[in-house]
């Protein structure tokens, strides 16, 4: 097959696979989003998943993204940052359509700060490191509550929901409880801060290639699938 008949008969499965989680779950399969994580790819074949029914892309460097959206690979979709942000890297990164990847008030600052510059209100969303590993970028759940307040005050910026990635699954299945827990929290979140608008809590961005059917199910609205759109990840030497 073609690499375009490869990415279509991929983004079909795992489409069918999204849906039966949905529906699953008593969801209906539209309320959850795919966004194609695109690290290492080129931006030719991320111009060829373009046309497939992918929601949006994923990027987790700063110069991937930048080089892409030059070449204008995305088009029509939209593209989100995913990776951990560095604050030295976030002139480059402010303006794109949604930043998932907020983890402390510093770097916060440097993201309102750069958008109020340029005269716009950059959408984010708040990571949250569900399962407290000293190796993931996110805040503790408990430091959340701040985090949000401290969000809420800067006009530049508008909160969206929350993101995660899980602990690695020992055993099959394992990644869903840390899901329940961010969904909980996520639940709690919208909750505290419903009817302000400054905070809107809409959407729940969690799941990957090997969990995103457990990630539905707990109530996840977008999912960040890589590998199973455009097989294993080819990284230069």
């Amino acid at each position: 097959m073609t690499e375009q008949e490869t990415l279509r008969a991929n983004v079909e499965s795992i489409r069918a696979r999204m849906a039966d989680a949905a529906r699953a779950a008593g969801r209906r399969p539209d309320e959850v989003l795919l966004c194609a994580a695109s690290k290492t790819r080129s931006a030719e074949t991320v111009r060829l998943a373009a046309s497939l029914p992918i929601d949006l892309f994923g990027e987790n460097r700063v110069q991937e993204l930048v080089e892409k959206q030059a070449a204008n690979a995305y088009a029509p979709k939209p593209a989100h940052f995913i990776g951990h942000l560095q604050t030295n890297k976030v002139k480059q990164v402010v303006g794109c359509d949604l930043i998932q990847s907020v983890d402390s008030e510093h770097l916060l600052s440097k993201i309102a700060a750069e958008a109020q510059r340029r005269g716009l209100v950059q959408p984010i969303l708040l990571e949250v490191n569900i399962g407290g590993e000293e190796s993931k970028s996110g805040i503790e759940p408990g430091a959340l509550w701040a985090l949000l307040e401290a969000a809420a005050a800067q006009p530049s910026v508008q909160v969206q929901g929350l993101m995660t990635i899980p602990p690695v699954e020992e055993q099959p299945g394992e990644a869903r409880r840390w899901f329940a827990a961010m969904r909980r929290l996520f639940d709690e979140a919208a909750d505290r801060w419903k009817g302000d608008s400054r905070v809107r809590m809409e959407m729940l961005s969690m799941g990957m290639s090997g969990d995103f059917e457990q990630a539905i199910a707990e109530g996840a609205t977008l999912v960040r699938v890589g590998t199973a759109i455009f097989g294993p990840r080819v990284y230069k030497v």
